[in-house]
């Protein structure tokens, strides 16, 4: 039976079949619809309340489309290779935790999100008899028509296509508006990559300010930082209180294997969901993936929901900086923050711990979880990861940065660097 899906940004998004059906009813999928694209950027901008299952069907949306325009350019792709693709792209957010790059810095340590994504594909291609292997090849980028890898993955990929616009849409930030219609018909395949023909090397030039605008709007907006600052320092805070005993040789807890609690441990356990609890007691890292069966399990069950439970419940503790820290993001009381573009000078920094000091009775270690130093980068094109070309009517391409006229590519490569310090509100 066809099924269709009411998008606020595209419109009816189709589901062309049973195979692509399947994986959006597949739990792990699922779990997306429990985590907000945007993290704690609501907090900035209330609207921003999408998840990263609805990032998903839009990127499967674009897809398609991009697929029809390289179909109607006498380009082959077969029916088995859309599916792939489209597969591919509705996966590959799947290891993509609660506030993404919070728990990266966090409960899950030196392993990125792309490489959850794969272990937990590989896990619903064995379910599933084998039916995603094109589906990964494509992701790895091992699949013969590499042009399909740059379409999931790459300077013009439709998940960048997606989010540009629908963060734009939900946070009200206008510039963020890209024309992915016009960029997607303009896309063509030469020697075997994604190419852009010269009609739209406009829609190319909007693209890319458009994205650097958006991350300095939004995906850097600095009351998110101190948001994001202060969750993890909350987890970080959560995950001593629940581990003093340090870690052994193998990289877990010693109060924490198998997830249990030493009888001999007299810190109280704090509240915390299953798979909460599994990341405060042990120290995850790739090496845990790859051994231990019950880190991807719990990693699939772990969302958003399972932090702001525990936050509510942590807002009361005894420990002064677990619960200040907790009742700061329920209530939205957020770390004040500065920004400069030199570093902070360490007298200034120990001016606004003394302060704190002196007026919350804290001790130079409570200090560290209150008040923070760090520095932000941007670098919103870079031609040595994977250039953008544009095809001429002759045949010949040229990169972005030779073919424009108007734009900068010089000024957007070069990456800009900030610093940031945040604190507690006196």
């Amino acid at each position: 039976m066809r099924k269709i899906i009411n998008d606020p940004v595209f419109g009816f998004i189709n589901i062309p079949n049973d195979f692509v059906y399947s994986i959006i009813q597949h739990p792990y999928f699922q779990r997306l619809t429990r985590i907000k694209q945007l993290g704690v950027i609501h907090l900035v901008y209330p609207g921003a309340q999408h998840t990263r299952m609805s990032h998903s069907l839009g990127a499967m949306h674009l897809m398609s489309e991009a697929i029809s325009q390289l179909r109607s350019k006498d380009h082959v792709i077969t029916p088995e290779e859309e599916d792939a693709a489209l597969a591919c792209i509705l996966m590959h957010d799947l290891g993509h935790g609660p506030f993404s790059h919070v728990l990266e810095d966090t409960l899950v340590t030196e392993i990125s999100h792309e490489e959850i994504s794969l272990m937990l594909m590989e896990k619903m291609n064995d379910t599933l008899g084998g039916q995603l292997s094109t589906a990964i090849a494509i992701f790895k980028n091992e699949y013969p028509k590499r042009f399909l890898h740059q379409l999931v993955s790459g300077q013009l990929d439709v998940d960048r296509l997606d989010y540009l616009r629908r963060d734009s849409f939900f946070t009200g930030v206008t510039e963020g508006n890209i024309g992915s219609a016009r960029i997607i018909k303009m896309l063509n395949i030469h020697d075997d990559r994604l190419v852009v023909e010269v009609k739209g090397i406009y829609s190319i030039e909007n693209f890319l300010m458009a994205r650097r605008l958006m991350y300095w709007q939004v995906y850097l907006h600095k009351t998110a930082l101190a948001a994001e600052r202060m969750l993890i320092n909350v987890l970080k805070r959560a995950q001593e209180l629940t581990c003093h005993c340090g870690l052994d040789g193998g990289g877990l807890c010693e109060q924490g294997v198998a997830g249990q609690a030493r009888n001999d441990n007299k810190v109280p356990s704090l509240f915390a969901s299953p798979a909460l609890q599994y990341f405060l007691h042990n120290k995850v890292d790739k090496h845990t993936f790859l051994t231990d069966p019950q880190a991807l399990e719990h990693f699939a069950h772990l969302d958003d929901n399972d932090i702001w439970s525990a936050l509510k419940v942590w807002s009361q503790h005894e420990d002064k900086v677990l619960s200040l820290l907790s009742l700061g993001l329920l209530n939205r009381r957020l770390f004040k923050i500065e920004v400069e573009l030199q570093p902070f000078s360490p007298e200034y920094i120990a001016e606004k711990r003394q302060h704190l000091e002196e007026k919350h009775n804290l001790s130079p270690e409570e200090l560290n979880y209150l008040v923070a130093s760090n520095e932000i980068t941007s670098n919103m094109y870079n031609e040595a990861d994977d250039s953008i070309d544009i095809l001429y009517k002759n045949g010949t391409t040229k990169n972005i940065a030779e073919a424009s006229d108007m734009l900068n590519i010089q000024l957007l490569s070069k990456k800009v660097k900030k610093y940031y310090l945040c604190f507690l509100r006196s």
